[in-house]
């Protein structure tokens, strides 16, 4: 190719509109970062990234909601980045999240005011109603959320005096971790021993009845009756066995429960060697808010089977069936289990149902559940599939606020490592054996190598 003068000037003119046209889509991207955001979250449980329980939630906010954030700035760890990184997560979800930053060091009279006492806390507002946060996590500010969306702290009595389980208690058997788990959700519980205060609180939300050990006195079974009678809500949690003086209750309620222990063969499919254990996993046999679009298993320790009787008292719905295969052993549960015709009741059974109906001294629903297992949102059993999440949801039916039962608890399956006794072996020797002869080893190398002339 000839060298003109002209061609030097189009390949002049070719760099310009090249470095032009470059500039230009350096711009464009500047201006296209500034006004639109991309993020990925590749984590296993998806932790820089809202659950969809959090998402519904904020979709029934209608209201704005107002944040004071108080932290300091400038310091080392930048808390004010670390909230304002957590709150647009929440802010593409919601855009009436209003926030403003407060300095304690500058603002002392306002921090008093606020009672704040650590550095990073949010004040959270909502419909007139305030809560503190002071652990910046979206598990914290989503619970706070919710306690000031529902309307009204509720109230959970606990039946007591009679050996039933505790609501704080730390033993395998009782149910402190799920009531600080309802406490985080704005639910309050607490004991009632109905022989030294018989009057039930007004603002009882339901009465909890959970695997008595002792009968009841006639009087304290009246008083049941008569707030049953009265409308008020139910949760029954029974174990098989005796009924310990409540089989009156059970006959206002047009309910039985079946003689014996529900056996489960399914379970050894499940690795599960007892097959006291019932499994449910199929929530279709009921259309109920409380299991409808539930999709987690759930399991039953050593549950009794109810049956529905007729009653013209109350609406019944099947809540949790067993599988076809189980039955009801009434003989010993030790060794090989066999199905007796005569003697056991075949399955499917229910463990659980939930009776509903509208006194008409009452403008309210009255709703009562029964389930024929307490063990299953004990300390021991809570954490196996979705025993916890069953349990929020019979309590946020109770309690009528219904807008909460699809908004499950919240696990990220990461931050745990479960390793079998072989791997824990092979690194202890590792660590106790391996890592020190490596280094005893090199060092001999080195040794060997500087003694070479």
């Amino acid at each position: 190719m000839q060298v003109t003068s002209r061609s030097r000037l189009q390949v002049r003119i070719q760099n310009i509109l090249f470095v032009v046209l470059f500039l230009t889509v350096i711009g464009l991207l500047a201006w296209l970062s500034l006004h639109y955001n991309y993020e990925s979250d590749w984590t296993a449980s998806g932790r820089h990234t809202l659950s969809d329980a959090t998402v519904k939630l904020l979709e029934r906010m209608d209201d704005p909601i107002e944040i004071i954030a108080f932290a300091r700035s400038g310091n080392m760890v930048s808390t004010r980045r670390n909230i304002a990184d957590m709150l647009e997560r929440y802010r593409q979800h919601k855009d009436e999240i209003r926030v403003r930053y407060i300095n304690p060091d500058t603002e002392p009279d306002m921090t008093r005011e606020y009672n704040i006492s650590v550095d990073g806390e949010l004040v959270v507002t909502y419909n007139d109603r305030t809560e503190h946060v002071r652990n910046l996590s979206e598990e914290s500010l989503t619970n706070t959320l919710q306690q000031l969306l529902r309307s009204g702290e509720k109230h959970l009595v606990f039946v007591a005096g009679h050996g039933e389980r505790q609501p704080q208690g730390q033993a395998n058997h009782d149910y402190g971790q799920f009531t600080r788990h309802l406490h985080s959700k704005g639910i309050r519980t607490s004991s009632l021993k109905l022989s030294d205060n018989p009057e039930i609180p007004d603002d009882t939300a339901a009465l909890v009845i959970a695997g008595p050990q002792l009968d009841y006195l006639p009087g304290e079974v009246t008083l049941i009756r008569e707030y049953v009678r009265q409308g008020g809500n139910l949760l029954w949690l029974h174990d098989p066995g005796k009924l310990y003086g409540l089989q009156p209750l059970l006959a206002d309620l047009g309910l039985t429960f079946v003689d014996g222990t529900i056996v489960d063969p399914s379970t050894r499919m499940l690795g599960i060697n007892d097959p006291t254990f019932a499994v449910v996993a199929d929530y279709s046999a009921s259309d109920h808010p409380v299991t409808r679009d539930f999709r987690f298993m759930t399991l039953f320790p050593r549950a009794a089977g109810i049956e529905i009787g007729e009653t013209e008292n109350f609406e019944i719905s099947p809540l949790l069936e067993t599988v076809p295969r189980s039955w009801s052993e009434t003989g010993e549960l030790d060794g090989v289990i066999n199905y007796d015709a005569d003697e056991d009741t075949a399955g499917p059974l229910q463990i659980g149902v939930a009776l509903s109906r509208t006194p008409q001294a009452q403008q309210g629903e009255q709703r009562i559940v029964v389930l024929g297992d307490g063990d299953f949102l004990t300390n021991a059993y809570l954490g196996n599939q979705g025993n916890q999440d069953l349990g929020y949801n019979i309590v946020n039916w109770l309690s009528h606020d219904d807008r909460f039962i699809d908004i499950p608890a919240r696990a990220a399956p990461d931050t745990d490592l479960s390793l079998n006794s072989t791997t824990w072996s092979i690194l202890g020797l590792l660590f106790l054996f391996g890592l020190p002869l490596l280094l005893l080893g090199y060092g001999l190398y080195i040794w060997w190598q500087r003694r070479k002339p």
